[in-house]
């Protein structure tokens, strides 16, 4: 029979006769043979399927082999012995190799045709040792796919115990051997399914003995982060990627990034050959590994290698952007290395060339899912032009390109931005290590304590936080000039791109420390803020002098020159500029002027000055609470200046010429001998804003026969404080006036009115008082309401040209003598005036803690006002604490001005405010910053700063509305954004090699536990450079080493 077939596949007779009598061949399988016959028609079934020279004769092989192992099972068995299994597999068969995928597909089909036979476990354990010596020769990934499936169908055929694992690393390896160099889509098809066999082989071992799983990944990882150049692993090991489970992610990662024999270059090189495999088709889960092991390193701070793996791939990964298989992945690991990479501009600038043509590519072709993926690279595009503005020759194009895009909101932009900053990445060992912490959940930077420095850190804070100063500052082009201003402006940009969590301003420090204060020692925030901004703008008026003079010059100047500039500085400072061009910074932004009208009340005659200022210095109410208590400060040297008007100086240093020297800090009322009698006056004054008139509710009269504290015995708010400090004074006894006309002291009324009112309006509270029985500086510990919403009397006049006189007054005016003249208000005076009433809203509070301006600890209260704020809205009018006449209303207790706390509680916008203490940075409330005297009573309110709330923000002359401002705040200067850069890779060097000597200890440390956090039980006060407190600790966890 063996004859007859072998002639008649060989012959040349038609096909459908061959077919017809191979039909009658394998019909006669069921007919009796001898051994011979059936081993001689085996041999041609074999020799026709492994050697046919067409299908044909290779189905008629398969066929007729099939039939008569069916009927000839001992026979068949006998044949397909170990044997020959073993010389098919180690020699071939004739002149086919023995590693020709014909060979595999045979003794498949022969293992199907003697599964019931006792000998098929002889063929099992021969095969458990050939299979392991056929992948330690590194198949081609075709041959070893038809292994794949042989093992696969016969799990018998796969290695056990020891030798399983050995076959799963040496499986892994040969994957990572395998090749396409075809670029056709058939072949490319082919050679994906072939490793998707291979992949789905060790995904079925790996579930079925667990044993082999690790040391797999071990051999993955091996294969990936070897630097042998002569070795490209493959990237069909991203495979392997969707069958590791993804429970094991956390335990995997930490055990990965926390070995230390796996060295940098090895994990470079791992990192970049993941990021590869993102171009693997129909893989899943690559980025979430991809995404976990760069999380990982992020929480051991090895930044060294983000930085070079970001730098390295950014590109590629967003060309994998326009494949669609591979898309979501790409941008999930694209969103996670932009986002994270916040140190420097860099990466995001790499794939700026790139991002419009994308854009308009997914524009055009209208398909939903392209829509949807654009509106998550906007969303990306945002957040990264957001974080670094400055750019706007780069950003124009892609903002047009975006526009029809919905853009998100800063909120949500900060979130994101804060959740991916590689400093917040944490995981359970990185409370083992005691490293630097990155920004906190706020996104803002704390000051760090160079000692007793916290009045400087607290003045910055507040000044940062007044975001129209700090835009109007960073946009200043102050490129070859070190002035301090400067140093401000480098001082801001730190404060708002540094990734460290607080930063050390000690070059500001250095500039803008008043000579008289002694480093390291308590001092007086008010005067160092009064100091500062005197100082700022001195210097812009010498250089603007300096650059009318010399434009052509560099800004040094002999000492000839620099003389002559501040002899034309001095005339600028004698004749108050009164065009917006000519006004200094700190003038446009902190300047407000005050007149002052003296009456002589026997002549009649009249004097008046007006006079800029910078602040408003508020002296407490007189009440019998407070006694033995002196306006004077210590540290004034009160002289008689026109007629018995007094200034207070800060002796030697402090007196600097100029129109800014505010009133100096420190006095309080003296109730026994310095009353000040608040009376009704005969007409009652209107205010109004805008053509609204205050309702009769709004208008309170006060008996002037009683002494008293504004509002009975009930908690005194700011709002009376500047009452007080508006109302008339009767100049009489030891303080009268000297009046020309009368050429004699005469008994004068004194009024304030302010003229023009600052952008920020700042408002000290004199708390310190000077004990004249012990010759010490006291404070007055009383508790303050501060109201969220004020609105300040301001009285505007067409000219005072016609003025002659030249006062140099303080704006509150100190008496030399014990007693400081009486505020009474003349029964026979009456005057008529309405006065338009500015909003204002509170901005920040300096607060200081403790009994003493020597010492103690300043920290403050802040949040973002800009000058077009609607937060204005979020207080009722009726709620609104307006003031009174600077002529004497006063607003009582039962005013509807009064806030209340719920209500403040209801209408706040959460996490709307911050706690800057030193390097420590919270969030917290409104309710907090009202509450901070009656939980701890030596905390007190001390410098406020207001922000008046305009219809439009004049001073926004570079609107971000052009889109080039991008986060609100103009770009950096490439001096100022090359210097953050740079200190930002320093720090996370910093913050590796800290982790790094911190981590070969933590082996051997014993690791103890202490609780994190804050006691809120302690006021949040105290000095030092730790700021605030607050504390890391150490947790004992196990470790999984590769």
């Amino acid at each position: 029979m063996d004859k007859i077939l072998e002639g008649l596949v060989s012959s040349s007779h038609p096909l459908p006769l061959k077919r017809v009598i191979v039909r009658k061949v394998v019909e006669s399988a069921e007919h009796w043979l001898d051994e011979a016959q059936c081993e001689a028609m085996f041999d041609l079934t074999t020799r026709l399927i492994l050697e046919g020279q067409d299908p044909f004769q290779r189905q008629v092989g398969h066929q007729v082999l099939e039939a008569y192992a069916r009927y000839h099972r001992p026979e068949f068995e006998s044949f397909f012995s170990k044997t020959f299994v073993l010389g098919l597999l180690q020699q071939g068969y004739h002149s086919l190799d023995r590693k020709d995928v014909a060979i595999l597909d045979y003794i498949h089909n022969g293992l199907k045709l003697i599964m019931s036979c006792p000998s098929v476990l002889d063929l099992f354990s021969l095969l458990q040792v050939e299979v392991l010596r056929m992948v330690c020769e590194r198949p081609e990934p075709q041959l070893c796919a038809r292994l794949s499936d042989l093992l696969t169908d016969f799990v018998q055929c796969i290695p056990k115990g020891k030798l399983s694992i050995t076959f799963c690393q040496q499986l892994v390896r040969t994957i990572g051997h395998f090749q396409c160099v075809s670029t056709q889509e058939k072949e490319l098809r082919e050679y994906v399914s072939q490793v998707t066999k291979v992949s789905n082989l060790l995904q079925n071992i790996w579930k079925a003995e667990p044993s082999t799983l690790l040391p797999s990944l071990q051999e993955v990882f091996a294969s990936i982060s070897s630097t042998d150049t002569s070795f490209e692993p493959s990237v069909a090991l991203a495979s392997l990627v969707q069958h590791i489970p993804l429970q094991m992610i956390t335990v995997l990662i930490r055990s990965l990034t926390t070995d230390p024999n796996v060295k940098d270059a090895s994990m470079t090189q791992a990192l970049c050959r993941m990021i590869d495999w993102l171009s693997w088709p129909l893989a899943q889960h690559v980025d979430t590994w991809v995404i976990a092991l760069l999380k990982g390193l992020a929480a051991v701070q090895k930044f060294t290698i983000l930085i070079d793996v970001t730098l390295l791939k950014i590109e590629l990964v967003f060309n994998r952007l326009w494949f669609p298989l591979v898309r979501p992945g790409a941008l999930a690991v694209l969103s996670h290395m932009l986002l994270s990479f916040q140190h420097s501009p860099e990466a995001f600038h790499l794939i700026i060339p790139y991002i419009v043509n994308l854009v308009h590519s997914f524009k055009s072709d209208g398909l939903p899912s392209s829509t949807a993926f654009l509106v998550q690279l906007t969303e990306l595009i945002h957040c990264m032009m957001y974080h670094y503005s400055g750019f706007p020759d780069l950003y124009e194009p892609i903002l047009e390109a975006i526009k029809d895009f919905p853009k998100p909101s800063e909120e949500k932009i900060k979130l994101i931005l804060n959740q991916s900053a590689w400093t917040s990445q944490s995981n359970s060992l990185a409370s083992c290590l005691s490293r630097l912490s990155g920004k906190s959940e706020t996104g803002k930077t704390g000051l760090i304590n160079l000692g007793n420095t916290c009045y400087m850190n607290s003045i910055i804070q507040a000044l940062f936080m007044a975001t129209d100063f700090r835009r109007q500052v960073l946009s200043l082009n102050l490129n070859g000039c070190n002035s301090l201003m400067k140093k401000l402006q480098h001082l801001f940009a730190f404060l708002a791109h540094t990734q460290r969590e607080a930063y050390a301003p000690r070059v500001f420090f250095e500039a803008s420390r008043p000579p008289w204060f002694t480093p390291r020692s308590q001092q007086d925030c008010s005067e160092y803020l009064r100091f500062l901004l005197d100082r700022l703008h001195e210097e812009e008026k010498i250089l603007k002098v300096q650059s009318s003079h010399k434009p052509s010059e560099s800004l040094g100047c002999n000492e000839t020159s620099l003389q002559e500039i501040a002899n034309k500085a001095a005339v600028l400072t004698e004749s108050p500029c009164t065009s917006d061009g000519e006004k200094t910074l700190i003038e446009k932004m902190f300047g407000g002027k005050l007149r002052t009208h003296i009456c002589c009340l026997n002549c009649r005659s009249t004097s008046q000055k007006v006079e800029a200022f910078t602040d408003l210095s508020l002296a407490f109410c007189p009440s019998s609470s407070i006694e033995n208590l002196s306006f004077q400060d210590p540290a004034s040297s009160p002289n008689t200046q026109d007629g018995g008007l007094m200034q207070a100086d800060i002796p030697g240093p402090s007196e600097e010429p100029g129109v800014y020297n505010p009133a100096k800090a420190a006095f309080v009322c003296d109730s026994a001998m310095n009353e000040r009698m608040l009376g009704s006056p005969s007409d009652e004054f209107c205010y109004t804003e805008n053509t609204c008139v205050p309702s009769e509710s709004s208008r309170i009269l006060v008996n002037k026969d009683v002494p008293q504290k504004p509002g009975g015995g009930s908690t005194p708010s700011v709002t009376d404080l500047l009452n007080y400090f508006l109302a008339p004074e009767i100049l009489t006894g030891d303080n009268q006036y000297y009046c020309e006309n009368c050429a004699s002291l005469q008994n004068a009324e004194k009024t304030m009115q302010i003229t023009e009112e600052p952008e920020y309006l700042i408002l000290t509270l004199l708390r310190f008082s000077y004990d004249q029985k012990y010759h010490v500086r006291r404070k007055i510990l009383d508790n303050v309401s501060l109201p969220l919403v004020l609105e300040l009397p301001v009285k505007r006049t067409t000219s005072f040209s016609s003025l002659s006189e030249s006062w140099s007054i303080d704006v509150d005016f100190t008496d030399s003598s014990e007693n400081l003249a009486k505020k009474l208000k003349p029964s026979g005076t009456e005057e008529t005036c309405c006065s338009r009433l500015v909003p204002y809203l509170l901005s920040s509070v300096v607060v200081h803690s403790g009994i003493s301006s020597e010492s103690g600890h300043y920290y403050s209260y802040a949040r973002n006002i800009t000058g077009t704020e609607s937060s204005y809205q979020m207080c009722h009018p009726s709620e609104t604490l307006a003031l009174a006449s600077s002529q004497s209303h006063l607003l009582g207790r039962n005013s509807p001005g009064a806030v209340t706390e719920q209500d403040l509680e209801n209408k706040e916008m959460s996490k709307e405010w911050f706690l800057f203490n030193d390097s420590r940075v919270t969030f917290t409330s409104f309710q907090s910053v009202q509450k901070i005297t009656s939980r701890f009573p030596k905390d007190t309110a001390y410098v406020l700063l207001y922000k008046k709330q305009n219809g439009t923000n004049s001073l926004s002359g570079n609107s971000s509305t052009s889109g080039l401002w991008v986060n609100g705040d103009p770009p950096l200067q490439k001096e100022l954004m090359d210097a953050i850069t740079k200190d930002n890779k320093l720090y996370l060097q910093e913050q590796e090699l800290n982790a790094r000597a911190r981590a070969l200890q933590a082996a051997s440390a014993s690791c103890s536990f202490r609780p994190n956090g804050f006691d809120d039980n302690d006021p949040p006060g105290s000095c030092g450079p730790t700021g605030g407190g607050g504390g890391g600790g150490f947790n004992t966890v196990g470790r999984l080493v590769f």
